[in-house]
């Protein structure tokens, strides 16, 4: 193997569930910024994989572990399938974030299943994964943890926003780097613009010929969490008690939700990226155009959409690149970003066995 190159396979699931994202990188180990995207693919999932990991929050935790090596084999099975189709021959690891089931690190804690051992098994290649257990056993949030790689790899934008399930954001505030969780986003479209029998609302165009519920509005902006200083991070049980109940208690008109909820994405946002900068955004929802728009519009900053290829799999490219720096021994988690007691380098590391 070339020493002055790594060659890593990234895998993320998120939290909207669009599917697993994998990435085929090339990083050098001379320069973090010189990196390429060699192969990039979305996997989308089957209604059964999408119901069971939808599911997952309610299960026992012997069925959490069944579940742990099913889903380490899907994966397993779906990397395998990516290094066939693109010929990929050439791995030093695969880097995966798995999917993230449980996140309540104010209570020690976070799961993401996707068993490291059974993917090594699978593919026969060596595993880092399990990026978040120990900054919460460090007293972390656990996230989140792609801000070391807009750190190291896009240093040059002010704001590094990421629209996906949920918003999170990074960038340097007296010469530290911070980042947090901002709010959900499409956890909670995508949930009911599935009522309507449809995946996503295209371009946000279902949203942009809704109403304004502005009592909904109001009620949404005062929720406690966005009054409270980072670290901070959002899961999906916290959705399912504080959002969800409310806007149901409220409004029943789809067009009307959506409205409404992309106001209030926005201007918890806007909230943040203050001043004439420059704003990186990736992530699933930099395809809402409405809400791009709506973004820029309210918070009148220099709105940067990377090509098509970095909004999708930056959360990957970023995993890959916490898998590096693991098998650098290097800091790949922030105690200024997640609140843990210290840096430090985090992942778990597994070698194939015989099966």
């Amino acid at each position: 193997m070339n020493t002055n190159e790594v060659f890593v396979v990234g895998v993320m699931s998120g939290t909207s569930l669009d599917g697993v994202d994998l990435v085929y990188v090339k990083f050098s180990n001379k320069k973090n910024q010189d990196f390429d995207i060699l192969y990039a693919q979305t996997v989308g999932y089957s209604k059964k994989w999408k119901s069971r990991l939808q599911d997952a929050i309610n299960f026992s935790s012997d069925d959490l572990e069944t579940l742990n090596k099913d889903y380490g084999s899907f994966l397993g099975s779906v990397i395998h399938t990516f290094m066939d189709k693109f010929l990929i021959k050439e791995v030093d690891f695969i880097a995966s974030h798995g999917h993230t089931v449980l996140h309540e690190p104010h209570k020690g804690v976070t799961l993401q299943v996707g068993d490291g051992q059974t993917i090594a098994n699978h593919t026969k290649q060596k595993v880092i994964c399990d990026f978040r257990t120990q900054d919460v056993m460090l007293g972390g949030q656990g996230a989140p943890l792609v801000p070391i790689g807009d750190e190291l790899l896009f240093s040059d934008y002010d704001y590094c926003l990421n629209l996906g399930g949920f918003s999170n954001i990074s960038f340097h505030k007296n010469g530290t780097r911070i980042a947090f969780d901002i709010c959900p986003v499409n956890i909670v479209l995508n949930h009911y613009v599935n009522k309507l029998g449809l995946d996503y609302d295209d371009a946000g165009e279902i949203a942009s010929k809704g109403s304004l519920n502005k009592q909904l509005l109001t009620a949404l902006n005062s929720i406690d969490f966005y009054s409270q200083k980072p670290p901070k991070s959002l899961g999906l049980e916290w959705v399912k008690k504080n959002i969800f109940p409310l806007i149901d208690s409220l409004e029943t008109d789809i067009s009307t939700i959506l409205r409404t909820f992309v106001e209030h994405v926005v201007i918890q946002i806007s909230k943040i990226i203050k001043g004439n900068t420059a704003v990186l955004i990736t992530g699933g929802g930099a395809f809402n155009s409405f809400l791009v728009n709506r973004i820029r519009e309210v918070s009148q900053n220099d709105i940067i959409l990377p090509k098509n290829q970095l909004i999708d799999f930056k959360e990957a490219l970023i995993f890959a690149f916490l898998g590096v720096l693991r098998s650098r021994n290097q800091v790949n988690c922030l105690s200024s970003v997640t609140g843990a007691s210290k840096d430090h380098s985090s992942g778990s590391v597994f070698l194939p066995m015989e099966i």
